[in-house]
């Protein structure tokens, strides 16, 4: 497993421009805790904090497609720093502020939120340019994903450090500089310089117009809906055993598992198209939640948290690969931030529906949300399986061109089906 990614990472620019964009990504991954504890610190409620911290989330729910468009517009240079620079003055104001005036503390969360630079959708769409085989394309996916479950949980542990070692407030800036940092290393690189979408049609809806996309977002939305409830959920049940490690550890068993996951799915090769096998990892992943329900001991319950785990980055990689044949030519970064917009906006509505869930039905209840998450997810697919079968003739050659105007691995999904099967060496 671990040679398939070394390979990958020792092609030109491939370990520069995933530690940049991960790097860059911190101060998104960490926004919660960091505006929480910053919140806390300055007076602020929980309340407050909570409030601060989900309106930072809808603004980057609302900011992610929009930048995503431009870059896939104007290049990533002119679109990613300037907006990484304008998050962090947002950031800025809000520890210059304080949270004593409530406008201005809400409007600096909202200008750090709304220009987060979409880093994420802007590698996905470097990757076939970097690698070039669709192969080593589908295995970047996976490590993307991999790589995605280390950073929500180094990025958090980071953010409590700096914290005891200075304040909330040095810790927001310090990660904020060190994501422009990120997003620099990134726009810098001749990948990113040299990179082009391709022609697009214009078109007000951009990759929305794409049934097939449409599809995938509906389902991973719910698939959203079932990660962000469990978090309220394992906090519900910690509080039911009384330690507080418990919490911890379920988290980190559900992290390992996506991680071991990961490892495992992008270490093999797969044949035929990514969309049948979605299904199949989708219900896997609904099936694994479903134990949850039962609330055993903390050891079973650890055990069945990583189970529950396992598939959700193999999900993600495979859904990487279903945008990226499903985009509308000329918008595959626009829709590779559009998953991401629509998986953090089911995160929202599954950690506001636990709640409640908790207090009417208890914490199984709480895991049932995710349950039903999973299951819906898992409908949508089957629900949609037409439009997701074949790419519509308009998504072909929607990859990345160069400067020069040639094809750069025009369509994965070209390439995949040539797939064996079998482990990478």
């Amino acid at each position: 497993m671990a040679a398939g990614y070394a390979e990958l990472l020792r092609t030109r620019h491939a370990a520069r421009l995933l530690a940049g964009t991960l790097v860059g990504r911190l101060p998104n991954a960490t926004a919660p805790i960091a505006i929480m504890l910053f919140t806390r610190a300055e007076g602020g409620s929980y309340t407050l904090g909570g409030a601060l911290a989900a309106v930072y989330g809808v603004a980057n729910a609302v900011g992610q497609p929009l930048l995503g468009r431009a870059v896939d517009l104007r290049g990533q240079p002119k679109v990613q720093l300037p907006a990484a620079f304008v998050s962090a003055l947002g950031v800025l104001l809000l520890c210059l502020s304080g949270v004593g005036h409530l406008p201005l503390a809400y409007a600096a969360v909202v200008v750090a939120g709304l220009f987060t630079p979409p880093l994420e959708g802007g590698l996905r769409a470097l990757w076939p340019s970097v690698l070039g085989d669709g192969d080593k394309v589908h295995r970047a996916y996976a490590m993307d994903a991999v790589a995605q479950e280390v950073m929500f949980t180094v990025g958090p542990l980071l953010v409590t450090l700096l914290v005891s070692l200075w304040s909330p407030a040095a810790a927001l800036l310090v990660i904020n500089g060190i994501g422009v940092l990120g997003a620099l290393s990134v726009v810098v690189s001749e990948p990113s310089r040299r990179w082009r979408s391709a022609p697009r049609e214009a078109h007000w809806l951009g990759a929305l117009r794409s049934p097939g996309l449409l599809a995938l977002l509906g389902s991973f939305f719910f698939v959203g809906v079932a990660l962000g409830s469990i978090t309220v959920a394992g906090v519900a049940y910690g509080d039911d055993h009384g330690e507080p490690w418990v919490y911890g550890a379920l988290m980190a068993a559900l992290g390992l598992g996506a991680l071991l996951g990961g490892l495992v799915y992008g270490a093999r090769q797969w044949a035929g198209a990514p969309e049948p096998r979605l299904r199949v990892i989708v219900a896997l992943l609904a099936a694994g939640y479903l134990p949850l329900m039962l609330t055993p001991g903390v050891v079973a319950m650890t055990v069945l948290a990583g189970v529950a785990g396992v598939f959700l980055a193999p999900a993600l990689a495979c859904a990487f690969i279903v945008v990226d044949r499903h985009a509308p030519r000329g918008t595959v970064t626009e829709a590779f931030s559009w998953l991401v917009t629509t998986f953090g906006v089911g995160s929202a509505v599954g950690t506001g529906a636990a709640g409640p869930a908790v207090e009417l039905g208890g914490t199984a209840a709480s895991f049932g949300v995710a349950a039903v998450g999973g299951v819906l997810a898992l409908l949508v697919l089957l629900a949609t399986r037409r439009v997701l079968t074949v790419p519509p003739p308009a998504a072909e050659g929607a990859s990345a061109v160069n400067a020069e105007g040639g094809s750069e691995n025009d369509r994965i999904g070209a390439v995949e089906p040539g797939f064996s099967s079998g482990h990478q060496a």
